[in-house]
């Protein structure tokens, strides 16, 4: 029982580590300059050390001391996760395009005009071969980290799960694995509460004062502490690692024996084994029903965060907090309802394929509205919005006087509801100052003409105005995912019922070989992929393409 208690706490400190870098991606992709589709590759790059060991582990499983082979395991997952966070503490601190100077910048992003030259460092900062090498060497950690999460994950639960159903009661061995089941569905929902509490403090908090910082995270350049949730989940792995070394190679078995046939797959076996298994229709069917599923769920689970700032005007915080609360665990209830079902009125397969068909057809009732809530992204002048239609070419001479850079990035809304790129943008010379050093308004705006006097802005985004709709999404996401997942366990049913028994724990193996090739590693690629493709402006880094600043959210949703 106290390797039960071990390995529960192991599995959800390791979901942890590999669930936060989900929480914490699109803030990662603004603090280095990422595309969605970058960030899709890093999230599921810890399945490829995952894939090419996962079955010689399973392979030699009866042959070596696997609580040792757990441990060390565990000791590389928490190695990956201190990996992860180190980008922060070898590049220097967060920049962003400020009004107000500070310790860090004396340029402002105002109006200035006759001033031509004072741009000049601004535009070009950041651009020397050392900052190009640098972001380089962030995406390197970051990829081999993941490489390491994932050979370091691959003892973990094959290695536990078969340790336990060896040494616990014909009896009690059921219960274990479902404890251990349950943690493994809890601990995504944990990894996002993590993230959003991370996430409301400000990245640099261990290099800059309260007092040098300007941004709230209600603020589009905001970035989060994203590398502290890495250094807790680390931590949690290399206590949990600790026991693992020191329990015994074999175990009393619990009482309450009975006579296990233990199967040793031998090689020549296996070629037949798997050609015997894929010309199987109901195993091959129900298993590429579960790669589309998977596919579509590892493309949300990395990117609805995203979609939810963007969509809604949501900071990434509460994001997060509404995956965790509410999504998650809907997923949860719904597996165990489908299970409960299952058992309950004790169903032939036939039954078991017409529930999952139910669920699934349920499902997309009620996720067909999803395409429709929503708002357009807000009017940006320059961008989405050009005002010469209505002016003539006033939109394009209001602000030529200032010779704005081309990457200011500090957006505020205007008093006529436009939101502009940066205060140069919209022409406005004069910043007002609350007491903390924030910025109360910009006045003075050339741009922003109101009954043709000058108008004024306050800083940060419009915002899309669709918050009156985020609550009937979110109930409508929870139900389609609460009814999706009541398939979860009949379809499992379909292929352990439908081959031959001696194949079992092959085809289960086969069958998690092709949900990680076909499904969890392209799936936030090609999520990551259709989301760069609404982009409609792209951060500028050293004249390549860095992170989007506006999307088409229209897209953004159907896509």
């Amino acid at each position: 029982q106290f390797f039960v208690f071990c390995h529960g706490l192991l599995q959800l400190s390791q979901l942890l580590v590999s669930g936060y870098l989900k929480s914490s991606i699109s803030t990662i992709e603004r603090r280095y300059g990422l595309s969605s589709q970058t960030s899709g590759l890093l999230a599921s790059f810890n399945e490829v050390g995952n894939t090419l060991l996962i079955v010689f582990i399973s392979y030699f499983g009866s042959r070596v001391h696997r609580p040792r082979f757990i441990g060390c395991g565990a000791v590389l997952v928490s190695l990956a996760g201190f990996l992860m966070s180190l980008p922060h503490f070898i590049t220097g601190p967060y920049e962003y395009d400020q009004s107000v100077a500070s310790t860090f910048s004396n340029t402002t992003d105002l109006c200035q005009p006759g001033v031509p030259g004072s741009w000049g460092n601004l535009s070009n900062a950041g651009c020397t071969p050392h900052a190009a090498r640098e972001n380089h060497e962030v995406l390197l950690v970051m990829f081999i980290a993941q490489v390491l999460l994932g050979i370091g994950g691959v003892p973990i639960q094959p290695f536990g799960i078969s340790y336990i159903d060896d040494f616990a009661s014909e009896r009690n061995s059921p219960l274990y694995l479902g404890i251990l089941f349950s943690v493994t569905v809890i601990g995504p929902g944990v990894a996002f509460m993590l993230g959003s509490a991370m996430l409301r403090f400000y990245v640099d908090i261990d290099k800059v004062t309260g007092d040098d910082v300007q941004l709230t995270n209600k603020d589009p350049r905001w970035v989060g502490a994203w590398w502290l949730g890495f250094l807790v989940a680390a931590s949690l792995v290399a206590l949990s690692a600790v026991p693992y070394f020191f329990f015994p190679r074999e175990m009393p078995k619990e009482v309450g024996e009975v006579l296990q046939i233990v199967l040793h797959t031998n090689t020549l076996y296996f070629p037949l084994v798997l050609l015997r298994n894929l010309r199987h229709p109901v195993y091959l069917l129900v298993v590429l029903a579960q790669v589309n599923l998977s596919a579509m769920v590892a493309g949300l689970a990395t990117f609805m965060g995203k979609f939810l700032e963007r969509q809604f005007s949501l900071t990434a915080s509460l994001a997060n907090m509404i995956i965790g609360a509410v999504n998650i665990p809907g997923a949860m209830v719904g597996i165990v309802v489908g299970g409960a079902i299952l058992k309950r009125f004790q169903m032939s397969l036939r039954q078991c394929s017409a529930m999952c068909v139910l669920g699934m057809f349920l499902c997309l009732l009620l996720a067909f509205p999803l395409l429709f809530l929503g708002c357009p992204t807000q009017k940006v002048a320059g961008i989405t919005y050009s005002e010469s239609s209505e002016f003539g070419h006033h939109a394009l001479e209001c602000n030529l006087q200032c010779n704005c850079p081309e990457k200011a990035y500090n957006p505020i809304c205007g008093s006529n509801a436009i939101e502009y790129i940066s205060p140069c943008s919209a022409g406005c010379s004069i910043v007002n100052i609350n007491a903390d050093n924030s910025v109360l308004n910009y006045t003075n705006c050339s741009c922003i003409s109101e009954n043709g006097l000058a108008g004024f802005a306050r800083p940060g985004t419009c915002g899309t105005g669709c918050s009156h709709l985020f609550l009937p999404f979110v109930v409508l996401s929870c139900l389609a995912g609460i009814l999706a997942s009541t398939s979860h366990t009949p379809s499992f049913m379909l292929i352990l019922r439908s081959i031959q028994p001696e194949d079992k724990s092959f085809a289960v193996g086969i069958q998690f070989m092709l949900l990680r090739v076909l499904a969890w590693m392209p799936g936030p690629v090609l999520y990551g992929s259709a989301i760069d493709t609404t982009c409609i402006f792209w951060e500028k880094k050293c004249d390549r393409k860095a992170a989007c600043r506006y999307y088409d959210n229209n897209l953004f949703r159907q896509r």
